[in-house]
Parts: structure tokens; sequence; C-alpha cells
């Protein structure tokens, strides 16, 4: 089997960037260990910036998106019961963000996919990645109990944190940067109108709390919880009786309550590896990097990866760029690091620390007066939350 890119992994990015090269008449292959029935059960983020908004717009395939996702133009922060709005489009000069499911997402790239004739290979076993500082690299798997092999000319690594792409660089290549964090994330799915119009992220004495949504008759609610905790302990009862703890009167009074569709506790993680290609091999997304979901950059930090990759390859194919493929790694790193800073500071403002010096405690009530009290520092926050534009590849 022959073709252009070799692309690992059927998420979002994985398709996105197979969706991309395909329109741009570049040939590719995806390969995916898991069925897509189990890809579309992974339940995800849903806010997407201005920029990932714009990119499949780009890519075809918005149609859905357009239509059914909600544009919003500010988020709340709540703070002592004190609710902060933050208008998002009106200190970035009219950009706003989209909450549609990364579920949605990954259906739509399938069935464009599906449509478009290229290549997917599901359920693929013992993917290995062959001579990836050569101008001819290859990929061979095992389909059905049958060895197969895959000659490209680069493959991009979409196979997330524990996928082969990221172990097929030489350890002594590679830097990793990781930081653990002391708690974890309750999240409960239900079929219930969202409790405010606009997100609300919440510190409370209690723990942190996300009022998110899916849709307008779709919730989606978050708990810190200790990361000793196991979700079997949390009953739906109990999940509702303490969100209601954690928010002020006014909104657990609106609160509307129903049975959990999904149910989990995500630990949060920072983490980056540092290059981002080898060879002819690319990184892209959590392949890569994993950020804490408080700043909403998990998904939209593999769109930008994807963003960098797909334009540098058609430059490639289409004008003989060859220049341009050493620099996907320093261009999506700079993008990454930023995102991760974002989430860094988005979680120290939100989540109390039990380790936290006295001095430190004083450093972070300050942060929350100066960047939740002045326009700048909403500013700030605003222009990380709607996303950072990307650098133009030229």
């Amino acid at each position: 089997m022959n073709t252009q890119v070799a692309i690992i992994g059927a998420g979002p990015s994985g398709l996105l960037l197979g969706q991309l090269l395909h329109n741009a008449g570049i040939k590719t292959v995806i390969l995916e260990r898991q069925t897509p029935e189990y890809v579309l059960g992974r339940i995800r983020a849903g806010i997407l910036e201005n920029g990932t908004v714009e990119l499949l717009r780009e890519a075809g395939v918005s149609r859905r998106m357009d239509a059914e996702g909600l544009i919003h133009h500010g988020v709340e922060f709540l703070f002592a019961d004190r609710r902060i709005p933050v208008p998002l489009s009106e200190l970035t000069q009219g950009k706003s963000v989209m909450v549609y499911g990364q579920t949605e997402v990954t259906r739509d790239l399938m069935e464009a996919r599906e449509s478009s004739g290229a290549q997917t290979i599901y359920g693929v076993e013992q993917v290995a990645l062959h001579d990836l500082k050569s101008d001819k690299p290859y990929v061979t798997f095992v389909k059905d109990g049958e060895h197969c092999k895959i000659e490209c000319d680069f493959v991009a690594g979409c196979d997330g944190f524990h996928g082969v792409s990221r172990q097929s660089i030489p350890r002594e290549i590679l830097r990793e940067y990781e930081s653990i964090w002391p708690f974890g994330w309750l999240g409960l799915l239900s079929d219930t109108p969202p409790v405010n119009p606009e997100l609300i992220y919440a510190h409370h004495e209690r723990g942190f709390v996300l009022c998110s949504q899916r849709s307008l008759t779709r919730s989606r609610y978050y708990l810190q919880v200790p990361l000793s905790d196991k979700v079997e302990q949390w009953t739906d009862e109990r999940f509702w009786n303490e969100l209601k703890c954690r928010l002020p009167d006014e909104l657990s009074k609106k609160l509307v309550t129903g049975h959990s569709l999904e149910k989990s506790i995500a630990p949060l993680r920072s983490y980056v590896v540092e290059p981002m290609q080898f060879g002819r091999m690319f990184l892209v997304g959590d392949a890569a990097h994993i950020v804490p979901p408080t700043g909403a950059k998990g998904l939209n930090l593999a769109v930008s990866d994807v963003n960098y990759l797909w334009r540098i390859l058609r430059q490639y194919y289409h004008n003989g760029r060859v220049d341009l493929l050493s620099q996907y790694s320093q261009l999506a790193l700079n993008r990454v690091w930023k995102g991760e800073r974002f989430s860094w500071f988005m979680t120290h403002l939100l989540h109390d620390f039990q380790d936290k010096s006295a001095f430190d405690k004083k450093m972070q009530e300050a942060d929350r007066q100066y960047y939740l009290g002045s326009r700048a520092g909403l500013t700030t926050i605003a222009e990380n939350y709607v996303g950072l534009p990307y650098e133009r590849v030229e």
C-alpha cells in the first residue's frame, strides 16, 4: 500500500488533518486501533476557539456545527457568590467561542471522510513506524491477522498520549515537561437545560465548579474532587447536592437535575514533549501535549497543530517548499506553550491548594483581584479564551 501521508489515529485531529489534506489533493491513509463506535463514545470537551471554528469551516465540515453550535460571546466567573461577567466579544474585537461537542466534531469529520472515499482502516493492531529519518518512511500493522505495510512520504502521529508515535522517537532525543495537579475533576453529563446561558467558572471553599453545556438541552457539570475519590462513590443524588452547595442560591434554585448519561473522574496534568517532530514524523495533539481542562485548550491546541502541519505539507506538495518541514515543531510549540500557560493560570486562579505557602496564597489573591477586577486583566483572559492568533506559514 502506498500513500503520501500516513495518519496514525482517527480522533478529531487525525480526521481533520486527513480532510484538509484530501481537499488539497494530497493522498492519506488513516489507521485507528479502535472501532468507529468506540471513538465516538469518548466524552470530551465542547468549547471551540474562534480559530478552530474557522479551520473546520475551511475543511468544509461546518454545516451541522454552524446550524447547531451555540455561539458564546461571554463567560462568567464566580468568587464568594459574586458573579463576574467576561464579555469576550467586547474585549476581543468581536471574537467568540462556540459550544459544539468534540463527539459531534468527530462525527462530522467521520462522515466527510467516508463521503470523500479516502481510506480509514479501523481495528488495526501492532502498529509500528519505520525509517522515520529517511526519505521513505513506512508503517506496518496487523489487520484481521494479516500483516500489512504502508509506504509513505510522511507520518502524522495523531494517536494520543498512549500511542505509538511519540514512543517511536528515541528517548535520548525527547525532552519531557510535566506537572501533576493534586486533584481531579468529577464530570457529569445529563439531558437537562444549562443552569445559565453562559459558562460559569466558580471558585468555592468546598472546591472548584464548572457549569458547562453541550446544547440548550444537554449540560456538562464538573466538581473538583480529591484524587483518592472513586466515581462509584458519587451517586447522581450526591453529585447534584454537592453542586447546589457550591453555587449561590440564585443559581442553585434554577438548577435542573436528572439522570446522568455519563460520569467520570479525570486527573489533571500538564505535559509537553519537545521536539514535536522526528525526521518525517510529526506529533499532533495529545501525542505531544496534555493540558488541564480549565482553559478549554485540549482539542483547540490539537487543531492548532493541524493548522500548521497541513499548511506546511500543502506548501511542500504544491510549491516544493522543503524548508518549511523543519519549522513545524517550533511553530506548534510556540502556541502550545501559550495554551499551557493559560491553562496553568486558570487552574491556579480557580482552585485552592493545601500545600501553598502563605506568600503564594497572597499572590493568588492578588491575581484574582487584578485579573477579575480590571479591564486589562479581563482582556487578557478573553484574548486567551477565544484563542490567540495562528502564526502565518510562509
